[in-house]
């Protein structure tokens, strides 16, 4: 499989699959690319599906240094993987710190996304919930170092919005949990440390939301409660953004739910290639309910 090189010299692996349009897949902390395989066997018989390993996360490098992780580093590295893939625009597909490098990617390259999709994303942006979000996210940086990988996987993977996949697919969430285990826990504390813990708050940048301008599709679980907030927030803020809510699930709903969110990825994309994904209709931007006068 190939690799892309970023300006700082790491070497991120990608998976480059099927032909056609582009979507880059960007993973969650829990997971790495092996977690889009619903998606990719769906998707790459009519789409080019790029689906990277982030740094940190083999068979990605590894850096050893914490200041060579950040959310802005992210984004360039989802870049360099569209440059290394020869790709100038493609759609963006992110779930949780993937759905936040997807929202930033389209806010910072426009001209580079054709259509963002952002699921499970929004944990420590609510200003009520920052500073809670930021210590756990120390200690679960400390808990990869202290314990390793597969020890705090045990708990990690039993969070308050993982026991519904648990509940609904047990064997598809050992599977997840096994893969969280398999994370190097270096690259997962300093990705915890460097993107999780110091990226900006949703809510301090609504002005730049404003004025995004690719079409957003946001996806949340209804029991994923760390997000469901922020996500309204993203809906009423982001000029041309959907908002699809998945009953009775948590905060992995591309794995929960694969035929529904793959049929959302479908309705979305047409819908884009269309011209069907507009701004909101601004007659129903009104204080009246009924539009009585």
């Amino acid at each position: 499989m190939p690799n892309a090189h970023t300006d700082d010299g790491v070497d991120l692996y990608y998976e480059d699959t099927g032909s056609g349009d582009a979507i880059v897949f960007l993973h969650e902390f829990a997971g790495d690319h092996r977690s889009w395989e619903p998606q990719v066997r769906h998707l790459s018989r009519t789409y080019r599906c790029l689906v990277p390993a982030a740094r940190g996360f083999p068979p990605s490098d590894v850096p050893s240094d914490p200041d060579l992780y950040s959310q802005q580093r992210a984004v360039a590295d989802a870049i360099a993987v569209l440059d290394a893939a020869g790709v100038e625009s493609a759609y963006v597909v992110g779930n949780s710190m993937g759905g936040f490098g997807a929202l930033h990617l389209a806010l910072s390259h426009p001209a580079r996304v054709r259509g963002a999709v952002v699921a499970g994303c929004g944990y420590g942006a609510h200003p009520d919930k920052e500073a809670g979000f930021r210590t756990e996210s120390g200690k679960i940086a400390e808990a990869f170092e202290t314990e390793g990988s597969a020890s705090m996987s045990q708990w990690y993977g039993l969070g308050p919005a993982r026991v519904q996949y648990e509940a609904k697919d047990p064997r598809g969430h050992a599977e997840h949990v096994r893969v969280l285990s398999e994370h190097d826990p270096v690259g997962a504390a300093n990705t915890m440390r460097g993107v999780q813990m110091e990226r900006p708050s949703l809510y301090a940048m609504r002005d730049e939301l404003a004025r995004c301008e690719p079409p957003v599709l946001v996806i949340a679980g209804d029991e994923d409660d760390g997000v469901l907030e922020t996500d309204l927030m993203l809906k009423r803020t982001i000029p041309r953004c959907g908002l699809a809510v998945l009953p009775r699930s948590g905060h992995v709903t591309n794995l929960e739910e694969p035929a529904l969110f793959n049929a959302l990825l479908d309705r979305f994309f047409a819908a884009v290639e269309h011209g069907r994904w507009g701004a909101r209709d601004p007659r129903s931007l009104s204080g009246s309910t009924t539009g009585a006068k």
